[in-house]
């Protein structure tokens, strides 16, 4: 028998670009969710992730809002009036007071550091350095290509093959990374149409460059502080400003495989 999915509570560890669009879509098959976050997120994608809203302190994504939360009272209280609450807490201290039915670790992380399939009834893990029966009960797969949203009930996903999937033929050509470590100051704003070799931005007074043409459809915050090789931008050759507002087809096919994993569980843990 499946439980009622209206009384399950969902907690999301990570707001950026994939686990936002799983956080929206919980959402939107009438789960209550809590999204935690760092105090100073790196989010690429801003428009569509709900870790902004720790800047902003309200962000609406495909028509659901998210606002920040300053305690656990406040994010139920958001929870009634119909948005997403999200709290800064990198470690997640709020396990300690007020345990979810589920937990679901969105960072993409690559590597497990701090998860134990004790958290919650149902621990789910995205991407690798999540092991089925270890640190969680359940796994999804985050690499591109047939099994991308698979669940996994007994092997891990892939390692992470650090190639951005091809967009019109382009790879790595469409991410923009850090030369040097140093504050990020942006000369362009998402949803801009720039130009092969425009100087996107300047870290520690070294240029950023465009290798190709196309509409910038993430770029991390003005001022954040990032480190040497860190992805810090995203441009569409595709040339549509609207991209910018939709969640990928990557987080959507891993939210896709999160509601099945969602549809097989009961509070009993059993899967049907």
């Amino acid at each position: 028998m499946q439980c009622d999915r209206r009384k399950e509570k969902i907690m999301v560890r990570g707001a950026g670009e994939l686990a936002s669009g799983i956080i929206l879509r919980v959402f939107r098959e009438g789960y209550s969710v809590i999204a935690l976050e760092q105090a100073n997120p790196c989010c690429v994608r801003r428009y569509v992730c709900f870790g902004e809203a720790v800047y902003t302190g309200e962000i609406e994504i495909e028509g659901v809002k998210g606002k920040l939360a300053h305690n656990m009272d406040e994010a139920k209280k958001l929870q009634d009036t119909g948005k997403v609450p999200v709290l800064v807490d990198p470690e997640a201290e709020f396990l300690k007071c007020s345990i979810p039915d589920i937990l679901i670790d969105g960072r993409m992380l690559k590597k497990n550091i701090d998860v134990s399939k004790d958290m919650a009834d149902l621990v789910i893990g995205l991407g690798p350095g999540f092991y089925p029966g270890d640190n969680c009960h359940l796994a999804i797969e985050t690499n591109r290509g047939p099994n991308l949203g698979k669940v996994l009930f007994i092997e891990s996903p892939q390692e992470d093959t650090a190639i951005p999937a091809p967009v019109n033929g382009f790879t790595t050509e469409r991410v923009l990374r850090s030369p040097v470590d140093g504050a990020i100051s942006c000369k362009y704003v998402i949803g801009d149409l720039i130009r092969k070799n425009d100087i996107v931005a300047v870290i520690g007074g070294t240029p950023v460059r465009n290798e190709i043409e196309g509409v910038l459809r993430g770029i991390c915050r003005d001022g954040l502080k990032v480190e040497k090789d860190q992805k810090i931008g995203d441009i569409d050759p595709r040339g549509k400003k609207e991209f910018c507002y939709k969640v990928s087809d990557k987080a959507q096919a891993m939210a896709d495989g999160v509601i099945k994993a969602l549809g097989q569980y009961s509070k009993s843990k059993v899967y049907l």
